[in-house]
């Protein structure tokens, strides 16, 4: 049996304070859940915890906010659901289940325990809010080029460690200048949102796009040869070209200049990354609005 999600909400520290001080057993629950600021973690620490007072047989916690989904177990006819919040910020839902129905007492006692986590998974989130607005360019809303640096290594080093393929797209948009110098650097930003917009519909969802700098972008793909690559880029390129931008009573047509990289048994990062740019300006060389390979 499905009950609907119940709405735990702690309002204050002090409350936090009393249902801490009640026994140890919380006391132990809260002194863990201070060793991690990752959600996932934090979750398989408490349910851990709980599960000699309250046994459960699966959980599974839910954050919309970051895109969050953690499962695991096996799931049980009966359910009891949490929205969780503190001072009407939203932290998440959480959902145990069982073969048996969960005793009134059990319930109170499990709302106890939330407590525990209620103020752990504030601190998550501050965190991970703070992550993203350190990573996240705020024009284009695309990741920036210190998430770019960051993302490059690990994958360099999973793409090596477990001979596994990687690759890169530059993507330069044409005559970006001209554009500034004409309508001005409000279009010029807005020029730079749709194109960003354009490409992260055109990716795949294992793909990241970033902002590399000014007006241009690169895409980093995972497990991915260069002929598949360049299908990308292609499409990419395509996608572009086919959105036109309407500013005040002008239309614009945008294109973009395009470079593809596959990462090499003997590349260092900054050959990696220097081949796809050197294709790119390949492609601005021949004409525009086109993909070269490097």
């Amino acid at each position: 049996m499905k009950d609907k999600a119940a709405e735990l909400a702690v309002v204050s520290n002090k409350s936090f304070e009393a249902s801490t001080a009640v026994n140890l057993h919380h006391y132990d629950i809260s002194s863990a859940l201070q060793t991690t600021l990752e959600f996932n973690e934090l979750i398989a620490i408490f349910c851990n915890k709980i599960q000699a007072t309250l046994p459960h047989n699966s959980v599974e916690y839910v954050n919309d906010e970051f895109s969050l989904a953690f499962k695991r177990g096996i799931v049980g006819r009966h359910s009891c659901n949490y929205a969780l919040k503190v001072e009407e910020q939203q932290l998440g839902e959480l959902k145990l289940t069982r073969s048996q129905r969960f005793s009134k007492d059990e319930l109170k006692m499990l709302e106890s325990l939330l407590c525990c986590l209620i103020y752990p998974l504030r601190n998550a989130t501050l965190f991970q809010q703070a992550l993203q607005m350190a990573y996240t360019d705020p024009l284009t809303k695309t990741n920036n080029r210190t998430a770019f640096n960051d993302a490059l290594l690990r994958e360099i080093s999973r793409s090596k460690r477990g001979n596994q393929s990687l690759s890169l797209i530059f993507v330069d948009v044409d005559h970006f200048k001209s554009i500034n110098d004409e309508y001005g650097h409000d279009c010029g930003d807005l020029a730079l949102a749709s194109v960003a917009s354009w490409v992260k519909d055109s990716v795949r969802g294992c793909d990241t796009v970033f902002r590399y700098g000014g007006e241009e972008f690169v895409i980093l793909l995972a497990d991915t040869h260069q002929t598949d690559a360049a299908i990308i880029a292609e499409r990419v390129r395509s996608s572009i070209e086919s959105h036109t931008l309407a500013y005040g009573m002008d239309v614009l047509n945008i294109t973009a200049s395009l470079g593809v990289s596959s990462l090499r048994e003997d590349d260092s990062t900054e050959s990696f990354v220097k081949r796809a740019d050197a294709a790119m300006y390949t492609a601005k060389q021949e004409g525009r609005n086109r993909v070269c390979l490097g």
